[in-house]
Formats: C-alpha cells, sequence, structure tokens
C-alpha cells in the first residue's frame, strides 16, 4: 500500500529560493507537504462546481492553509485579485498566514501609522495628503521648526524610494515633485540619532510570531536608510522587555500572525524607542544570519498548533529536514 498523501499547505510567492526552501522543509518535518504558487496564476472560476477559486498545484482541491510570502506588483485591478484570492480563501476557511486585511493594513504605511497612533504604540508622527500645496505648506513649517521629515512612496518596500525633506543637516530642502510617488506625500517625522563616521547608527527588526518576539537584529549603516538591501549589516541583537513591548503592540495592532518590526531608537520615547514600520511580508534570511532560532519552523509551528491545531511535539525532537 502507498503512503498516505501528506495534507498540502500552499506558499503563495511571486519567486521561489531561500525562503520557500525553508518553509517547505519545516513543513515537511511536520508531515506536511509545501507547494509554491504564485497568486498571480491563481484564478477565480465560478464556471464549475467546487470552491470558486483556482491554485496551481491544487486541481479542484484546496490546500488545509496558505502561507503568505510574496505579492508581486501590479496594476491596481491584479493586485485587487491577489488580495482577492486570500479574502476567498479565508471565507473558505482556509488559514491564510497573514491574511489579506493584515497585509493590506502593513503595505499601507498611512494606514500602518494610524493603526499604531490608534494603539498607543510609539511612532514617529506622519501625515499623509494629495494635496501638494498642504504638503509644501507642512514642509515649510517642520524647516522653520528646524526638523526633518522622510518623504516615502505609500506602498514601498526596501528602503527604496525614500528622501528626507525640510531642515536636513541644516539645510532647508524642499519637498520634490509627486509625480514619482503617486501623486499622495506620505511624510513621516525623522527621528534623528547621535552618529558620525566612527559610529555608524543602527535600527532593530524585531520579528514577531503568534504575538510573540523571537528574535531580533541590529541593521547598522553609515547611510540614514538602514535596510539590509541598502547595504546595511546585520548583527545580533538581545530582545529587550521594551523591544517586545513595541514590537508585539504593533504586530497586535494591525492583526498580524507574523510581522517584522522595524524600531529606531529614541532616548526621549517611553520606552527608548519607536515603531518605524511593520512588514506582513517580512524576509528574514538576513535576519536568520544572527540567530540560531529557527525562524521558518517558528512560523510554520504557529500556524499549524495555533490556526490548525495540530498537536506538535517539540520542535528539538524533529530530524532534520
Amino acid at each position: 500500500m502507498s503512503a498516505p498523501a501528506r495534507p498540502r499547505v500552499a506558499i503563495l510567492t511571486d519567486e521561489t529560493g531561500w525562503h520557500t526552501s525553508r518553509l517547505r522543509r519545516a513543513l515537511a518535518r511536520r508531515g506536511f507537504d509545501g507547494r509554491c504558487a504564485d497568486l498571480e496564476d491563481c484564478r477565480f472560476d465560478t464556471s464549475r462546481g467546487g470552491s470558486g477559486i483556482v491554485i496551481p498545484g491544487f486541481g479542484r482541491s484546496l490546500p488545509v492553509a496558505a502561507i503568505v510570502r510574496g505579492i508581486a506588483g501590479g496594476t491596481l485591478e491584479q493586485v485587487t485579485k491577489r488580495l482577492g484570492i486570500l479574502h476567498a480563501l479565508r471565507e473558505l476557511g482556509v488559514p491564510v498566514y497573514n491574511d489579506a486585511r493584515a497585509i493590506e493594513r502593513s503595505v499601507d504605511k498611512s494606514m500602518t501609522s494610524f493603526l499604531l497612533h490608534r494603539a498607543g504604540i510609539a511612532s514617529p508622527p506622519c501625515w499623509a495628503m494629495e494635496s501638494e500645496a498642504e504638503a509644501r505648506r507642512l514642509v515649510m513649517a517642520e524647516t522653520a521648526a528646524g526638523r526633518c521629515l522622510v518623504l516615502k512612496p505609500l506602498f514601498g518596500s526596501q528602503g527604496k524610494g525614500l528622501q528626507r525633506v525640510g531642515c536636513v543637516d541644516g539645510q532647508a530642502v524642499p519637498l520634490p515633485d509627486l509625480a514619482g510617488y503617486g501623486r499622495l506625500a506620505y511624510l513621516q517625522r525623522y527621528v534623528p540619532q547621535p552618529e558620525g563616521p566612527g559610529a555608524p547608527g543602527f535600527d532593530w527588526r524585531v520579528l514577531v510570531v503568534g504575538g510573540r518576539a523571537v528574535a531580533a537584529m541590529r541593521r547598522v549603516s553609515v547611510h540614514w536608510v538602514r535596510n539590509v538591501a541598502q547595504g546595511a549589516r546585520c548583527r545580533a541583537a538581545q530582545i529587550t522587555p521594551a523591544l517586545a513591548t513595541l514590537a508585539e503592540g504593533a504586530a497586535t495592532a494591525l492583526g498580524m500572525d507574523y510581522a517584522g518590526v522595524d524600531l529606531v531608537p529614541d532616548a526621549a520615547a517611553p520606552l527608548g524607542a519607536q515603531v518605524l514600520e511593520v512588514n506582513g511580508v517580512a524576509a528574514w534570511r538576513g535576519l536568520q544570519s544572527v540567530t540560531g532560532f529557527d525562524i521558518a519552523q517558528a512560523m510554520v509551528d504557529d500556524l499549524l498548533g495555533r490556526r490548525l491545531g495540530v498537536a506538535l511535539a517539540p520542535a528539538d525532537e524533529l530530524r532534520a529536514g
């Protein structure tokens, strides 16, 4: 007799590689089959009986769960359909890790800032507005007060497209043309750090899984944009009670199963730091390089145990995958 088929989990991603391999291995160690599918290739199909959606590699059946690893950019219509597939899976009772609502909240930086503010999580003041004239007045007022602002793409990632405006190193820097920012200004007050050529600045990335901060690193760079994709160096960091409180609170405020929370030191803040961003489809290769904690296994175990109710043996009893 052939062995029974293993339950299948969809890993929804626009590219396969290191992250998907780690997730598939972690799933296999728990007796599950991880299968990658691109949301671009998933479709709605109500012409036949069944669920009404089709996920490549799953035939007419549905996965027992789905892990969102990546969503490719596209037109408003394309992205709406891709998120619609995630909404549909939830409606069909399939746990989605993170689900569409959490991803929508984190991808929209203005909504992230609003939810952090509403939850009382320390985060720099921000503004989001379509009026370029109003945005220029704001920048002028902040410049007069000696403050700097960071202009960010509303849907940006990996530190791309960030510019400092206002009072930058003692010079007045005006707001640029907003054509490259979707004709919308999302501005976040800059949190300065004491730094110099011999003392590069840093921020923290804290990974939260299932409501608990599980790993952290410092991202060190002489440049004020400290994303790993922009050349920052990864250094191991301790999860202090203050960092855990802020990161876990941020993930909870956005309703996330897992989150990469970026924080910046701020001696004036009550807990010594402020939350800059919350990432709902967070990469963790840099973080994994400075910790022995198995991040992919923690995510998979949280999905299976908390969302699917699977009884799991301790992770240290698993055989190497």
